[in-house]
């Protein structure tokens, strides 16, 4: 079920932030970088923007030679590989994965690295480069999502770590049907405070 949640600009912030949005990994390194899922521009004072949180994803895969698979649908268990076929390199889904938390997708081509990636609401979400023949990758998210005022930010984009430093705020969707993200704090001065981001209205599902 999609959760549908409104973020909505209760602050004193007068640097028109971006809003960055976004999930981690949690399958591999500590360190890896995250991908900007979405970015919320422009939101003044008063604003809200409603987006939709789905639970379903997909996968998709490029190749070295520049070429993009379609997406497919994805569940955590399942194991996608790219292989060669008569037709040039291809995604497929091969069967149950290791792991019942993870998607993965395997590199079964004699030569060349891939690219995996994972889509949700048809943006990218988490991103794994230069996937060698007979490696894999490896996706698990937990029920978070999280968010933070950021500049210099490219939705669909890998963030660096400067960046991920500064968002500290890590939202639980678990059980959620609906809720308003709410932003207060910032504002002018010596009297001003971080920016701090809360849910509240939360409907369960």
């Amino acid at each position: 079920m999609d959760i549908k949640l409104n973020f909505i600009n209760q602050s004193n912030d007068l640097n028109n932030s971006q809003i960055v949005v976004f999930q981690k990994n949690t399958a591999s390194d500590f360190d890896e970088l995250s991908v900007a899922w979405k970015i919320i521009k422009n939101c003044g004072q008063g604003d809200n923007h409603p987006f939709t949180f789905p639970m379903t994803m997909a996968v998709g895969a490029s190749d070295s030679y520049g070429n993009y698979t379609p997406q497919l649908p994805a569940q955590n268990s399942q194991l996608f590989h790219v292989s060669l076929t008569g037709s040039g390199d291809t995604l497929s889904l091969a069967g149950p994965g290791t792991s019942s938390k993870e998607v993965q997708l395997r590199n079964d081509l004699d030569k060349g690295a891939i690219n995996a990636s994972i889509y949700k609401d048809g943006r990218v979400l988490a991103t794994k480069t230069s996937i060698a023949p007979g490696q894999k990758a490896v996706f698990e998210f937990k029920p978070t999502l999280w968010i933070g005022a950021v500049s210099q930010v490219v939705e669909g984009q890998v963030m660096n770590s400067a960046i991920m430093s500064d968002v500290n705020t890590e939202i639980s969707l678990l059980g959620i049907a609906s809720a308003d993200i709410i932003m207060t704090g910032g504002g002018p001065g010596v009297g001003s405070t971080a920016l701090k981001f809360s849910l509240e209205n939360i409907v369960m599902a």
